[in-house]
């Protein structure tokens, strides 16, 4: 028969069961620490026994009055640490009889958790949407303030801090007043009502696409309403066409309902309807056309024609990411390509975001679609998150509707054009006399420019000479798609985020590092 064999320690110390029993041993513990905390501590320490199967079923425990003594505490700290093992099913106590191990369906290996094993290793789910997962790599959290050439990121520093909290403390203080906690509560999936009529209001004059509100769906940015989008529309087995090079954050959430995802080239007007043509069935194409990802190729009107003609045609759907259509540096920002087909023959499902106007942390963009689609779009939002932030929908909706969003826009959009001259003008000073092959791509909209490069070993070598001088550029191997897509090469640069002044610098020191490598 094993007795239980007790030492007594002071009160309050830290604990630990020794393994060959149920001997007790203590550590110099924190003198503040609750006596719920050292139930737990018992409880965990036992629990860990059990399951280890180092205390057998139908091994006795002590009581709980031997044990309290043993260890210095109160009983009643040893007593919640056995009702939760008893509520728990870890062991079982009859009155007057005592407390012993229950008999537990355990795993038959007998491996400690200090003593690694095959059985101790997570099994790793084999499902499709698992193993293609594997493929995929999430952008890098990148920490600090952002850098010449970071790409992907707007004028953060224009940011209206000031406002955009004068808004957040009105909204908290209205939830105060009686009767208007309901706001706190579920709302649409679809989104607020009053934020989906401002955005349809916005697109409708000011990006000349006509919709109403009913055709409105909320999101977290764009990349939840392209992976919806997939999920609604796309079934197992199904063929996409995707620009290529294109976003591939975009390509895998396309291929999320088992789709398979296809490159579709481009040229100086956009993506090859022939080579669209050529892949054969499609039941969908996802395009950036008002600022391709990542060439900054600009789909001319007769490609977009073109490319709604082919949609009908096929009985296909065309994906339209509109990310960074508001920068658009010469006239007015093009009309996007939902806006040149009627409601009555829509195929088009219109992808925006604010994350490129506000800040990406944010997470809202939207998703519009024909308005008998939206019913359905949002059982599919409610049943993915529910729905979007009601604060963060709430103080967006108050911004727009005050006249802030649109001065926020100009102000923005005149940024980056400022920006992106002083890189061009610095790009011709500093970097072409030194470099003259590498010329970049015309700028005529969004937020970074695009170097093409002869291959992927000229890519790689210029990418990492520009780290080590601390200047960060998207290199098109990381960015550009689908291991399968484009084999295209060439850098991106965002200038966006970089305050003019710090532009020519920066240039500079890239050709000397280009410059210093090649020597």
């Amino acid at each position: 028969m094993m007795g239980p064999i007790f030492e007594r320690r002071p009160p309050h110390a830290a604990l630990a069961l020794d393994p060959t029993g149920m001997q007790l041993l203590g550590e110099a513990g924190t003198g503040n620490d609750a006596v719920h905390g050292l139930s737990q501590q018992i409880h965990g320490q036992i629990k860990a026994r059990i399951l280890q199967a180092q205390l057998a079923p139908g091994a006795r425990l002590p009581t709980s009055r031997a044990l309290a003594q043993a260890l210095a505490v109160s009983r009643n700290t040893v007593l919640r640490a056995y009702e939760q093992l008893e509520s728990e099913g870890f062991i079982r106590s009859r009155m007057g009889a005592g407390s012993y191990v229950s008999d537990l369906a355990a795993p038959s290996s007998s491996a400690s958790p200090t003593a690694p094993s095959r059985a101790a290793s997570p099994h790793t789910p084999d499902s499709p949407l698992w193993l293609r997962l594997q493929d995929y790599q999430p952008s890098p959290v990148v920490q600090g303030p952002g850098r010449a050439f970071r790409h992907g990121l707007p004028a953060l520093d224009l940011f209206p801090h000031a406002l955009w909290s004068r808004l957040q403390a009105r909204f908290w203080r209205a939830q105060a007043r009686p009767g208007r906690r309901a706001s706190l509560s579920y709302e649409d999936a679809a989104g607020l009502p009053r934020l989906r009529e401002l955005i349809a209001g916005y697109l409708s004059h000011s990006r000349g696409l006509h919709c109403r509100a009913d055709q409105v769906l909320v999101t977290a940015g764009s990349q939840q309403a392209i992976a919806m989008a997939a999920l609604a529309l796309l079934r197992p087995g199904d063929r996409v066409g995707m620009e290529s090079p294109g976003y591939r954050a975009a390509a895998a959430a396309l291929g999320l309902s088992g789709a398979q995802v296809l490159p579709v080239p481009l040229d100086g007007q956009g993506l090859r309807i022939g080579a669209l043509q050529a892949l054969g069935r499609l039941r969908l194409v996802y395009t950036t056309p008002s600022h391709q990802y990542p060439t900054g190729v600009v789909m001319s009107a007769q490609r977009r024609l073109e490319l709604l003609a082919w949609a009908r045609q096929n009985d296909a759907y065309v994906l339209e990411d509109d990310y960074d259509g508001e920068y658009r540096f010469s006239g007015v920002p093009l009309a996007p390509l939902a806006s040149l087909e009627g409601e009555a023959d829509a195929r088009t499902l219109y992808v925006g975001s604010f994350s490129k106007l506000l800040f990406p942390g944010l997470r809202l963009g939207y998703l519009v679609a024909p308005a008998a689609w939206l019913p359905t779009l949002a059982r599919l939002r409610s049943v993915l998150d529910r729905q979007a932030s009601i604060a963060d929908q709430a103080v967006l909706a108050e911004f727009m509707a005050e006249g802030h969003f649109l001065r926020h826009v100009r102000r923005m959009r005149r940024a980056a054009r400022e920006r992106r001259d002083a890189l061009l003008q610095a790009w011709s000073q500093h970097l072409l006399p030194l470099h003259p092959q590498h010329r970049l791509q015309p700028v005529p909209a969004g937020l970074q420019a695009f170097l093409p490069l002869a291959d992927r070993a000229e890519e790689t070598r210029l990418a990492e000479r520009a780290r080590r001088a601390g200047i960060e550029l998207g290199a098109l191997a990381q960015m550009g798609g689908l291991p399968a897509h484009s084999q295209q090469a060439g850098l991106v640069l965002g200038f966006a985020s970089v305050p003019t002044a710090e532009i020519a610098p920066a240039v500079r020191t890239l050709a000397q590092a280009w410059r210093d490598g090649s020597s």
